[in-house]
């Protein structure tokens, strides 16, 4: 190697700033160097013992990726941490709570995903002309056993799938969707 690779080399390593250590241990490091031309500041860190990125708190993650400015002190990690750990007894609580109720039967136990069908009759009503009591009378007319004023009306073996007829030759409902 040349000796100028070298220096650089030992300038990287001397110009480094250690800035905190986390509770597995990594240490977190700085350092400002001149990129095209703009002094810019690198982070990286050292991992203690294996290689292994899920040690990295978040905190530090955000540091790393200049998400935050400033990196996370000893007490705000603390405090941080304190705080996850009230989190996780909360929800223990809550399960154990939920899960006495549903023995003693105070709380039913909710399920999920339809179990009947919509009420559509209030929805039906706001557009005149159409309501379920209605759709006998359309059944009426698509029933191939009664005539009907053109005698148009279509059995089930002439299904088509598209709607024939406009204006006064048009019968609702007889047109049914292809199976």
């Amino acid at each position: 190697m040349s000796k100028r690779l070298m220096a650089r080399m030992l300038e990287m390593f001397r110009s480094r700033t250690q800035i905190g250590v986390d509770k597995a241990g990594n240490h977190y490091y700085s350092r400002v160097e001149e990129v095209d031309g703009a002094m810019k500041e690198k982070r990286w860190v050292e991992f203690k013992g294996d290689r292994d990125p899920t040690t990295v708190p978040v905190e530090w993650i955000c540091w790393l990726n200049g998400q935050r400015k400033k990196a996370p002190t000893p007490e705000e990690l603390a405090e941080l941490e304190a705080r996850r750990e009230r989190v996780k007894q909360n929800v223990e609580l809550l399960k154990k709570k939920e899960e006495e109720e549903r023995r003693s039967g105070i709380r039913p136990v909710k399920t999920i995903g339809k179990t009947e069908s919509p009420n559509l009759r209030s929805f039906t009503q706001q557009f005149p002309g159409t309501s379920l009591d209605q759709k006998k009378g359309s059944e009426k007319v698509s029933n191939p056993d009664v005539a009907t004023d053109g005698g148009d009306a279509m059995g089930a073996n002439d299904r088509s799938s598209e709607p024939k007829g406009s204006g006064a030759t048009f019968k609702p409902g007889t047109w049914q969707p292809p199976s």
